[in-house]
């Protein structure tokens, strides 16, 4: 055997035993045989969830916080108007403004709020007017960073539940100006009823303090409207309470401020503890600049209540009593479960907006198992019809062939299993296809050979002008075939992917199996003896 192809044939065949490598061992001590490969969520069960972002919340939420601001910087200046509200569409509308002090309110607010809104002002019987619009560049960079914070927000969530091989990702639009549409696939949960109600919670925690004169719950809005004497004092709102009494829920209603004393936003981390009957609750641990603001705050209040809500529904509101810094704690009737499910929200953050559910798409782990019996099934099918054609059309030759379909299929799920890629059913069939792409490059090369070998060339010659004359056909077939994947990579979603990914790795293994495996074998059949014939 020449020296050069001896080196030639320990390349090959060290290379082939290292994907064999990546390919069968476990990933981790203690796991099975092939576990490097990831199956994905139509092979191994799990959930799709289309999501779209409402952004339009976060905006109106910051229209509301704007007015209050704007409201109070009036104050401060001494600036007499009637109120400061958000408007119709994406505005602030401050009204009843003295004519003698509109300049100086004008004024006031270009300086604060000149690069995010536009100011206009308008006069009517004495009074002014004065409207603050979002720019449509605020809007936009807005919503683009609500969307990025929503997601980021879901990929705490699922990693904190331990999910292996996530897909998230934001993929189009709804008819906004931004893409707003979140794509969440989480294979292999066994409670998807759970999964979906951690991701879509907004989980948006408030501390506020309950209406001093006022802190029992009221059984209806109307009760609590009349006991105010027909009026919610400005500052103040009416949140819906869940009490707990024994086994019956009852929903009461309480008046808490507005503003509340610390929001998520303080949080450091949650966690879950137990009340002082021993029962499931959330601990909370604040940030310091939280710490300082709910120690100011309660001991301001000691005796009041203070009203811990969860999206807008009071959870509790027991009595302060006593100076608190750093922690708190909320109680109900939790399971163990509900507190950890709690804690796990506030720690991952709250997200910034609502999310809408689109389409939803649940795969039990028993369609998975047939999915991959399946494709099992079909690519041994196709495995067998090409060794079978190969073998009677090109003979020995054919034998060749086959050894670099094995060849190419060995170094297709080595590289899956060390980069740990996830396979999916489109992925399947691009393996499918891989097989029978496989062997082109191949036919391509021994009908050359034939041809030569026909015009009485020497086999030695033949074969050298049959791999030399097609490497750039088979070159260029490949490369075009390998745009469309990588298009298909860039612009598919997840299990469109997973095609690409095993169609462009197919492509790369057949080339290196058909021009380089595939010679060294016809090298190492001729050696240095000559070869009057060839089974081909």
């Amino acid at each position: 055997m020449q020296k050069n192809l001896r080196w030639k044939l320990i390349f090959i065949i060290a290379f082939l035993a290292a994907c064999a490598f990546f390919f069968v061992s476990p990933r981790e001590s203690g796991s099975g045989l092939f576990s490097r490969l990831n199956l994905g969520l139509d092979l191994k069960g799990g959930v799709h969830l289309e999501l779209r972002v409402v952004t339009d919340d976060a905006l109106n939420q910051e229209l509301h916080q704007d007015a209050d601001r704007v409201s109070q910087e009036l104050k401060s200046k001494k600036i007499a108007f009637v109120s400061s509200k958000k408007g119709n569409g994406f505005s602030v509308e401050v009204t009843g403004i003295d004519a003698a002090q509109s300049n100086e309110a004008r004024a006031a607010l270009e300086a604060m709020y000149g690069q995010k809104y536009t100011v206009r002002s308008a006069s009517l019987e004495g009074k002014t007017n004065i409207s603050l619009a979002l720019a449509g560049s605020y809007m936009r960079s807005a919503r683009e960073s609500t969307v990025r914070q929503a997601l980021e927000t879901i990929r705490r969530r699922v990693d904190a539940l331990g999910v292996t091989e996530p897909t998230l990702q934001i993929y189009g639009g709804s008819g906004q100006e931004v893409d707003d549409r979140i794509i969440v696939e989480l294979p292999g949960i066994d409670d998807p009823d759970r999964v979906k109600s951690l991701i879509a919670n907004t989980a948006q925690l408030e501390l506020r303090l309950v209406k001093k004169d006022q802190s029992e719950a009221f059984t209806s809005v109307d009760a609590a409207v009349s006991a105010s004497g027909g009026r919610i004092p400005d500052g103040y709102e009416i949140l819906p309470y869940r009490e707990d009494r024994g086994e019956q829920q009852q929903l009461e209603y309480l008046i808490v401020s507005k503003v509340p004393v610390i929001t998520g936003k303080d949080l450091k981390t949650a966690r879950r503890s137990t009340d002082s009957n021993g029962a499931p609750a959330v601990g909370f641990f604040l940030t310091s600049d939280g710490s300082r603001l709910f120690a100011r705050a309660t001991e301001q209040h000691v005796g009041e209540k203070l009203a811990i809500v969860l999206d807008n529904v009071v959870s509790s509101a027991p009595v302060i009593n006593e100076r608190i810094e750093s922690e708190g704690i909320i109680h109900g009737r939790f399971t163990i479960q509900q507190a950890e499910d709690l804690s796990l929200l506030l720690r991952s953050g709250a997200l910034p907006a609502s999310l809408e559910k689109l389409h939803e798409q649940t795969v039990g782990a028993s369609l998975g198992n047939d999915s991959i019996k399946s494709g099992i099934f079909a690519s041994l099918i196709g495995f067998g019809l090409v060794v079978i054609g190969m073998l009677v059309y090109y003979r020995q030759s054919g034998v060749n062939a086959v050894v670099c379909l094995l060849a190419n299929l060995l170094i297709l799920m080595g590289f899956m299993g060390a980069v740990g890629a996830t396979l999916t059913l489109p992925g399947i069939a691009g393996i499918i296809l891989t097989i029978g792409m496989a062997v082109d490059a191949n036919i391509l090369i021994f009908e050359r050979i034939r041809e030569e070998l026909r015009s009485g060339k020497t086999v030695r010659a033949a074969i050298d002008m049959g791999f030399g004359k097609v490497f750039w056909t088979i070159f260029d077939s490949n490369v075009t075939t390998l745009i469309a994947a990588a298009f298909l990579f860039q612009f598919g979603t997840g299990p469109i992917k997973g095609f690409a990914v095993t169609l462009t790795v197919g492509l790369l293994a057949n080339m290196f199996t058909a021009i380089y495996v595939s010679r060294r074998m016809f090298e190492l059949i001729l050696g240095n003896r000559r070869v009057e014939a060839l089974s081909i």
